[in-house]
């Protein structure tokens, strides 16, 4: 392959491990990992301040015709600067900007949901790896009690409600099914599979796909 430049964007469920599995690869190939500090970057280069991407993270916005029609969804155009600057729309246009533009400038980055598969083939971006990461329920439980230091009760309802909103917000802005494998280049079940088997098998993936990972350089910054 002569182009060596590849942009993974990974979905997925809380507590599967993606943004663990995410990070790991990231400072294992030498590149660039955005997930939440997108919403500072975006902020910084938009005078919003970060407390309103903050809000609207991974969550769906409140146009109703977006949500009762599949067919319609938030243009990806320039986001608007006037009075209409910090509707959840606007500010996701200025968050795909900010996508597009670091997925343009890196040789290769990992990010970490935020409709960033939609974003760059809508863009026409090429080399775009999506994945899908998911795990069974008690799975996710046991690690979750472990992360956020909850009772399996309380660690179960903020599982459900953090994947129901991830699954509304990626439904509203892009009109796909965030859980349809159809979608993704590959899916991994991680309830039977460590964080670091996880990698290996997404690094032996993007092998397969003619990727040199032995060629990239340490990321800077």
């Amino acid at each position: 392959m002569d182009d060596q430049k590849f942009i993974l964007c990974i979905n997925r469920e809380y507590g599967s491990g993606g943004r663990t599995v995410g990070k790991m690869l990231a400072e294992e190939l030498g590149i660039h990992f955005y997930d939440q500090q997108i919403l500072k970057i975006t902020s910084e280069t938009s005078a919003v301040g970060e407390q309103f991407f903050s809000l609207a993270d991974e969550k769906a916005g409140n146009n109703l015709l977006y949500k009762i029609f599949d067919s319609l969804k938030p243009s990806l155009a320039e986001p608007e600067l006037g009075g209409k600057i910090t509707k959840p729309e606007n500010l996701f246009r200025f968050q795909a900007k900010m996508i597009r533009e670091l997925a343009d400038k890196e040789k290769c980055c990992i990010f970490a949901g935020r409709c960033a598969d939609y974003v760059l083939q809508e863009a026409g971006v090429e080399n775009v790896i999506s994945m899908f990461l998911y795990a069974d329920m008690p799975t996710k439980i046991e690690r979750m009690i472990v992360l956020d230091h909850l009772d399996a009760a309380a660690a179960e309802r903020k599982i459900r409600q953090t994947d129901k909103d991830r699954k509304e917000y990626y439904k509203y802005y892009t009109g796909r099914d965030w859980d349809d494998c159809y979608h993704y280049d590959l899916c991994l079940d991680t309830s039977k599979l460590t964080f670091p088997q996880a990698a290996e098998i997404i690094k032996n993936y993007l092998r397969v796909k003619g990727y040199d990972l032995g060629g990239l350089k340490p990321a800077e910054g």
